[in-house]
């Protein structure tokens, strides 16, 4: 009998004009036999089931190889991100009739008539059903996301339980360091004061309320459709003395209704909101602000227009209904708005390498917690998806929230992206509101010359740069921090 690594060897060396015969890892079957690695040093090696093969047969994707790993038919036994990287390396193949030809009949070599039965569909995968980001849908997909259990998430987030970037002074800092650091500085760049209203949007575990009262002494009230993210918050609420100045709610952002606040924070949120409803958004938050008051929205951004497909890790799996706008249109629906830029620092950051080791903490978290068998499909995927947003300190570059946020949409392969381009980016942007005639403002602080406009202007040609890789440093330096 011919084994898989033989019948496999042989199409891969025929197929996309030979570029997939000597690959950077090995490959190991489910009868014993193997692929050695074709360069050295390798990679690791890939773990393929039989079951994979129908997976790949029918969604011949991204959706079928993601369905393939969360059942524990594909495994990879090194890091995953060195696993990712490869993409670039296989980008723009091209695949014609013959070679689909030999896909097919390999698969069937590999997998016999069972592979023709359509496999089935991981528990975890959702398709969410009735209007897109209707208030409904929206609840939907936040409980898919959030509602795997609070243990879970301690042990991938560790005892700080904050999803979103941290801000490392160094890189061998713990990771709840940073994220202490990074609540400061949220709380620093609306400078909150005693007795101020805080409304959180999309509070978590509550840890921004939590921090921002003991340190600064605010009255807050935090937001979220997650069931149980609400009862954690309110419960640690409660163990840190704080029943009587913070307030925990199940809530969608366009149900409140008791304003004024004197100052808003959305710490990644907006990503959930939708492209289309952004204006809305802009403008409920703008109304719950007192004149004069402060916003600061923070998320991820794309560079590009280009969205994850509907068959994606994102959509399926990670936090279905997400949408990454681009920064000039989020600076726009907050300006029209009535909100006014205050900071003197708009962050827009892309992706960079070399800041990698920050974001495995998590990781190697989640791995741990996958190879004991607990947490299920979550617990596999985490892994895969989840990069931990990281600032280094007079360092210009930005790792992003990659679950974060209330996501787990930071990855380059889950997103989307095409080839190996930084094409993603974080952002702050504190904003204060216009009274009726204009009260409450004062000057703009910006620490670029000109106006507004001109700052919306550098983030167009932040984007434009960012296409082209060979322009990606540059890109870099277009916004001044």
């Amino acid at each position: 009998m011919v084994s898989a690594a033989r019948i496999t060897s042989a199409v891969l060396g025929r197929i996309a004009g030979g570029r997939l015969r000597r690959l950077p890892f090995a490959v190991a079957f489910w009868d014993g036999s193997s692929l050695p690695a074709g360069e050295q040093p390798s990679i690791g090696t890939v773990l393929v089931r039989r079951a994979a093969i129908g997976h790949l047969l029918h969604e011949p994707n991204q959706l079928g190889l993601v369905r393939a790993f969360v059942l524990g038919d594909l495994d990879f036994d090194g890091e995953i991100e060195d696993l990712l990287a490869q993409r670039a390396r296989f980008g723009g193949l091209e695949v014609g009739r013959r070679d689909v030809a030999l896909g097919l009949a390999a698969a069937l070599l590999l997998g016999g008539r069972d592979v023709l039965r359509r496999p089935r569909i991981p528990a975890s995968e959702l398709r969410p059903a009735g209007a897109k980001h209707s208030r409904d849908r929206d609840r939907t997909v936040v409980q898919h996301h959030y509602d795997v259990s609070n243990a879970f998430y301690r042990r991938l987030l560790g005892p700080s339980l904050v999803y979103s970037c941290a801000y490392f002074a160094a890189a061998d800092e713990t990771l709840e360091a940073a994220q202490e650091r990074k609540l400061e500085l949220i709380c620093a760049k609306l400078r909150l004061q005693p007795d101020e209203r805080l409304l959180d949007v999309g509070c978590g575990w509550g840890a921004l309320l939590i921090h921002a009262a003991e340190r600064h002494g605010v009255r807050g009230v935090g937001i979220t459709l997650s069931e149980q993210q609400a009862a954690l918050a309110r419960e640690r609420v409660r163990e840190a003395g704080l029943a009587d100045r913070i307030e925990i709610r199940v809530a969608d952002y366009r149900q409140v209704a008791d304003g004024p606040y004197d100052k808003i924070a959305s710490v990644g949120m907006v990503e959930h909101v939708g492209i289309a409803q952004l204006p809305a958004y802009a403008a409920t938050l703008a109304r719950l602000l007192r004149p004069g008051g402060l916003l600061l929205n923070h998320g991820i951004a794309q560079l590009f227009s280009e969205s994850a497909g509907e068959k994606s890790l994102i959509q399926r799996y990670v936090f279905p209904d997400g949408e990454l706008p681009r920064l000039p249109v989020i600076l726009s629906a907050l300006q029209e708005a009535g909100l006014e830029p205050r900071d003197r620092r708009v962050a827009a950051r892309a992706l960079r390498p070399d800041v990698a080791p920050l974001g495995r903490q998590p990781r190697r978290r989640a791995r741990g917690h996958r190879r004991r068998g607990r947490g299920g499909a979550r617990a596999r995927l985490a892994p895969l998806h989840h990069r931990l947003g990281a600032r280094i300190r007079g360092q210009r570059h930005q790792r992003l929230p990659g679950a974060r946020d209330a996501t787990w949409l930071a990855p380059r392969a889950a997103a989307g992206a095409r080839g190996a381009g930084q094409r993603i980016a974080a952002h702050v942007f504190v904003t204060a509101r216009r009274g009726p005639r204009g009260e409450g403002i004062a000057p703009i602080p910006f620490r670029s010359r000109g106006s507004v406009c001109r700052q919306r202007s550098r983030l167009d040609r932040l984007e434009l740069a960012s296409r082209d890789r060979a322009s990606r440093e540059q890109a870099l330096g277009l916004l001044d921090l």
